[in-house]
């Protein structure tokens, strides 16, 4: 018998229970500026739903993203303290495929679908798929206009100008329920841009600074 938690913060902050592959309970907290403090009230209130206790949990599944630094970076440590805590495995698969998976089990998927999400800086993340959930190119961040004109789903299919007929966002608990069909991808988040703040490629001379400073005006 399992107990599978699911968790993914790529946008908002999402969690979901899955007993067997089947889903028990699912929440969200639809606000991109409060993972820290939703994401663990939001764990217990699912489990609270299901009638569940965390400590029969038997595995953690994480989206890790593609999504910014300190969502992911929230949702990925919760997931891997709880797994610790508790003994049992943890795994990260794409928060994109997830979503596709999802659309692929309701059985409606086309041949040919991509599922996009927000990047913000008006850009978006993406990746391509095949009707039964697996993807075939991707995630990517790029503009809007660079996504192939196919059938949408993701919170991001808007940003395209086009309308998303998938899933329009990731329900924690289906990926819960998909975690052992969801392909493995670690725990390191997936970022896909550079940081902004970079090391200097250049380091200013110091002691040369000083040393004019020292001798002053001639």
């Amino acid at each position: 018998m399992s107990l599978i938690l699911g968790i993914d913060t790529a946008t908002d902050v999402r969690a979901g229970l899955a007993r067997d592959g089947r889903v028990v309970a699912s929440g969200a907290v639809e606000d991109r500026r409060a993972h820290a403090e939703q994401l663990l009230p939001l764990v217990q209130r699912v489990a609270a739903e299901a009638g569940v206790s965390l400590s029969e949990l038997t595995g953690v599944v994480v989206g890790v993203g593609p999504g910014p630094f300190t969502g992911l970076r929230v949702g990925v440590a919760a997931a891997e303290v709880l797994a610790e805590a508790l003994g049992v495995p943890v795994r990260g698969v794409c928060s994109l495929d997830a979503i596709a998976q999802a659309w692929a089990d309701e059985g409606t998927a086309p041949t040919d679908f991509v599922v996009v999400a927000d990047a913000r800086r008006k850009e978006v993340y993406w990746a391509r798929y095949r009707a039964d959930g697996a993807r075939i190119d991707g995630p990517f961040v790029t503009s809007p206009d660079a996504v192939p004109d196919v059938a949408l789903a993701g919170p991001g299919a808007s940003l395209t100008g086009r309308e998303g007929v998938g899933p329009a966002v990731l329900d924690a608990g289906l990926m819960a329920a998909a975690s052992d069909r969801l392909g493995e991808v670690g725990l390191e988040p997936l970022y896909l841009r550079r940081p902004d703040a970079e090391v200097p490629t250049t380091r200013k001379s110091t002691i040369t600074t000083a040393r004019i400073g020292m001798m002053g005006p001639r």
